[in-house]
């Protein structure tokens, strides 16, 4: 769970990053073909052919093209209509895809103890964000939705393939990032707006950030760590960005917070994520 902890720490900044620095100046899809092109150019030193199977290939692309780029696209795009603190509160429902994801893939039936305390994280993650709503909330809502299915069904998608079909991992998510890639670049070639190219040198500086930083290495490590704990406690962590978010808000751009409604619902993350461990060990007896 180290790994998860590490990238949530790094994650937290990325949202502010973005909504402040990046949407509605720079074009969505240049800034989603240059972040997963950089962050496959930190992994072509591991990029092999030889000794990976065709299925393989496929589905590690098929992982990087739902993970980063189908939702990228959704995520990029939100920012336009709704603020940070409103893409932050919209993301509380992804621990819930997560485990039913997850426990389709493995065509068994849903696990209520998982869903509950994934419900439980949902919860305590909206009484931190949950504020006034802005009139375009609902376009927004089903962006982040669609950002947050997608972004379940990558991560789910690469744990299953790793208990299926195991490789060394470093080698395994160039793959993933040559699936994003294709995506991206097709998105880029058919929607893409030229006129809309980073400006400025901090707005370039972001973009190799995210690329090489908050993607590169921290989607590697995300899906790592995923690897190494149960789809119950990967769906709570999920939620943990949200009060490291605030936190960055509050302390980098001095933004206010209710320190009431803060440690109640991150109390309440807490809770939940002691509980699914709760849950494992009965279901282990």
């Amino acid at each position: 769970m180290l790994y998860l902890i590490i990238v949530t720490i790094v994650w937290s900044f990325s949202f502010s990053f973005i909504g402040i620095y990046l949407s509605g100046q720079v074009d969505t899809w240049f800034a989603v073909v240059m972040r997963v092109l950089l962050a496959f150019v930190t992994f072509i030193p591991f990029f092999r052919i030889k000794n990976i199977l065709p299925k393989q290939m496929v589905s590690l692309m098929g992982v990087g093209a739902c993970q980063l780029g189908v939702m990228y696209f959704f995520y990029y795009n939100s920012f336009q209509y709704i603020s940070v603190p409103e893409v932050l509160l919209f993301t509380i429902t992804t621990p819930i895809y997560v485990t039913i994801i997850y426990d389709l893939l493995q065509r068994h039936r849903l696990r209520l103890s998982y869903l509950l305390t994934a419900v439980i994280a949902v919860i305590g993650a909206a009484i931190i964000r949950y504020d006034h709503i802005s009139s375009q909330f609902i376009i927004g809502f089903l962006l982040i939705q669609g950002a947050n299915i997608v972004f379940a069904l990558g991560q789910v998608g690469y744990k299953r393939i790793m208990e299926l079909y195991p490789l060394p991992q470093h080698h395994a998510f160039a793959w993933v990032y040559l699936g994003a890639i294709i995506v991206a670049s097709i998105g880029w070639f058919l929607f893409g707006n030229p006129e809309k190219l980073p400006t400025t040198q901090l707005q370039w500086e972001i973009i190799i950030w995210l690329g090489v930083v908050a993607s590169g290495l921290c989607y590697f490590l995300w899906n790592y760590g995923a690897t190494k704990v149960d789809s119950g406690t990967l769906a709570i962590m999920n939620n943990v960005v949200i009060p490291t978010g605030i936190l960055v808000n509050v302390v980098i751009w001095h933004q206010s917070i209710d320190w009431g409604r803060f440690l109640l619902g991150s109390a309440v993350i807490v809770f939940a994520l002691i509980l699914h461990h709760k849950f494992k060990k009965l279901e282990a007896n």
